[in-house]
């Protein structure tokens, strides 16, 4: 409104008269002022709409672009169930410690013969002659008695075995072995684990004896170890078919529980 007033003022200003400029370079028409005001008017009043056309296109479209938005967020996008997943029991490996065999010692060689010595062909030995004397008395002597035949495997028995054909085995596997297992509450808080290797001699019988400890992690936990696999029975090993005593390792794994 305040431009089309300052533009009918300047009209009113020029005598009711004003030189439109046409299309045609250095030519003029001269129309009415009414003719004027008319034609800025009708101009001003497009101008108005075309303002207030882009105002409504922009909220339009900014509220198009809110609803867009609210929609993709309302969406409810539902995962596809996860497969279960089955979990294969690891096969326990007993870790055993084979103690290598010692051989004994082998005698030494007899000594060399003396090397024999040349004689020249052109020597000649002369012929001495041997004083004999009385005729020797033999007395027959009583013989010793034989010796006894004595089998070595039997001087091998008290020997212990490290491989044998049938190794031993704990009466009950793993599963009594560390059922008689009792993990020390002072190891626990202390937070000691590990692997401790017990080395026993299963007899004849099936019972261990003389415990050594291989592979040692703590005193608690050793002790606890050898007395774990103190209280177990063996089936004997077997040699021929025959039990015989054997030198085993045991393996005991002292694990801590997670939370």
């Amino acid at each position: 409104m305040k431009k089309t007033f300052l533009i009918g003022r300047f009209l009113q200003s020029h005598a009711g008269v004003y030189r439109h400029s046409p299309s045609i370079a250095y030519k003029g028409t001269r129309l009415p002022q009414a003719v004027l005001q008319k034609r800025f008017s009708e101009r001003a009043t497009r101008y108005r709409m075309e303002r207030n056309r882009y105002a409504y296109h922009f909220q339009a479209g900014l509220a198009v672009a809110i609803l867009l938005i609210i929609g993709a967020f309302s969406i409810d996008i539902k995962p596809q169930e996860a497969k279960p997943i089955t979990v294969v029991a690891q096969e326990v490996i007993a870790m055993q410690e084979i103690i290598q065999t010692r051989q004994k010692l082998k005698p030494p060689p007899p000594p060399r013969p003396p090397v024999p010595v040349e004689v020249p062909d052109d020597v000649l030995l002369e012929d001495d002659d041997l004083p004999l004397g009385d005729p020797l008395d033999l007395v027959m002597l009583t013989p010793p008695p034989p010796l006894p035949d004595k089998d070595p495997e039997e001087d091998m028995e008290d020997e212990p075995f490290a491989i044998v054909e049938e190794m031993p085995d704990i009466i009950g596997g793993q599963a009594a072995l560390y059922a008689s297992l009792e993990y020390p509450a002072v190891a626990q808080r202390a937070g000691i684990e590990g692997l401790v290797v017990v080395e026993v001699i299963v007899g004849t019988d099936g019972k261990p004896s003389d415990p050594k400890v291989m592979r040692s992690v703590h005193e608690i936990l050793d002790q606890t170890a050898v007395e774990a696999v103190m209280e177990q029975r063996f089936t004997p090993g077997r040699q021929r078919n025959k039990p015989v005593r054997v030198r085993m390792a045991i393996p005991i794994k002292f694990k801590l529980k997670l939370g």
